[in-house]
């Protein structure tokens, strides 16, 4: 199956038991945790169920984020931190880590890595979400993230900015297949591509093992669409009468879409995390390749019967800005602390007392295993399939 978007994979974790016997004093703490388990393993499964929408994975999130709270929360009106914090150790792995997780025995922790889970399924599903929340959280972990681990801020950076540049390519296809006027489409693609050169420029000082088939992606990306630009760029110098100037803008459009081809070759063939996208096979990119032949075509063909027009050695200055059809990123927040969590139950979880082990042998340590993500298969052939 081809796709047009490259995907990194999903974050893996550790199984958390939540079993804290000992200390959980009451039947109403043992509730909590007990919640905690089942909802959070709930959590995990819509992450690979093929049936999920993003209506049941908020209901999923909502459910498990809610409890969660109670570990980080104030709950008994001071300014101290929750003494729950630091209670139980979680595992993750990181998407452009492979699978060698970092452990920290941090609810915050646990949280903004759910969370960044939550937000690379809903790009998965061309969905977009903001990621301004997690940027209360993150600060506040007591181990800082490691250079190219996710949390991370140039690997955050990169996520949001590509969802606001992949959410743009939907707004472009729809203008095209509305026949919008070719000056909005031209500032559309050129700020589409901006966006991704923002997202290649936030990885250029992560190690390449771990970022170069990510920017790859990213550089043939903005590649395609500055070629979009200078394609309807040169449709509107025309329509101008600027026969001259719409060939060499023209012109520009091919050399950008050779060079794209060039990076789709050298993009299947880097190694690295993700799933390898073949956008050059999709009906969207090629279709680009032939508009630019025949527009160039025709142009040169009326200058050479009517205008009579110089082409410009340099090409134009593209300083298009959009008057609308911009992405606007959806704001995430998290949900309410979970009505069980109250002041009173709270009270009834004793650290003094420690955590028991449920058995007296110790129990192995719990493996990370990747996540076997679906294959999800169109419905129909629209020329772009999103993972």
């Amino acid at each position: 199956m081809t796709h047009w978007f490259h995907r990194n994979p999903l974050k893996a974790t550790a199984p958390v038991s939540f079993n804290l016997y000992g200390v959980a004093g009451s039947q109403a703490a043992n509730k909590i945790c007990n919640d905690l388990r089942t909802t959070r393993a709930r959590l995990l499964e819509m992450f690979t169920d093929t049936t999920c929408n993003p209506e049941i994975m908020k209901n999923a999130t909502d459910a498990y984020f809610s409890l969660l709270q109670g570990f980080i929360a104030s709950l008994d009106g001071t300014t101290q931190e929750n003494k729950l914090r630091f209670i139980q150790n979680f595992k993750w792995t990181d998407t452009l880590q492979g699978n060698i997780p970092s452990a920290q025995q941090d609810a915050i922790f646990e949280l903004v890595s759910m969370a960044f889970n939550v937000a690379v399924w809903h790009t998965k599903f061309a969905s977009r979400l903001a990621g301004k929340e997690k940027y209360v959280h993150i600060p506040r972990l007591i181990t800082p993230a490691e250079k190219g681990r996710d949390l991370e801020p140039r690997v955050i950076d990169t996520y949001m900015v590509q969802c606001q540049a992949e959410a743009q390519e939907v707004t472009i296809a729809r203008a095209i297949e509305l026949k919008h006027n070719a000056t909005l489409i031209a500032a559309l693609a050129f700020e589409t591509a901006n966006f991704y050169q923002k997202a290649d420029h936030a990885l250029n000082t992560l190690e390449p093992e771990c970022s170069s088939k990510w920017r790859k992606y990213l550089q043939l990306k903005q590649h395609f669409y500055m070629a979009y630009a200078y394609c309807y760029h040169g449709q509107t110098l025309l329509a101008s009468d600027k026969c001259g100037e719409s060939i060499r803008s023209l012109q520009e459009a091919e050399k950008c879409y050779s060079r794209a081809e060039a990076l789709c070759k050298e993009y299947r063939q880097t190694k690295g995390p993700g799933s390898t996208a073949k956008p050059s096979e999709q009906l969207f990119f090629t279709k680009l390749g032939g508009l630019i032949k025949n527009t160039l075509q025709k142009c040169e063909r009326e200058n050479g019967f009517i205008y009579f027009h110089k082409v410009p050695a340099e090409a134009p200055q593209l300083e298009l800005k959009a008057s609308y059809g911009l992405a606007d990123p959806m704001s995430f927040e998290f949900p309410a602390l979970s009505e069980q969590c109250t002041p009173e139950v709270y009270a009834t979880f004793d650290l003094t007392k420690g955590v028991r082990d449920e058995k007296a042998k110790p129990k192995q340590e719990e493996e990370v295993k990747p996540v076997k993500e679906p294959d999800l298969k169109p419905q129909k052939d629209t020329g772009c399939v999103i993972s």
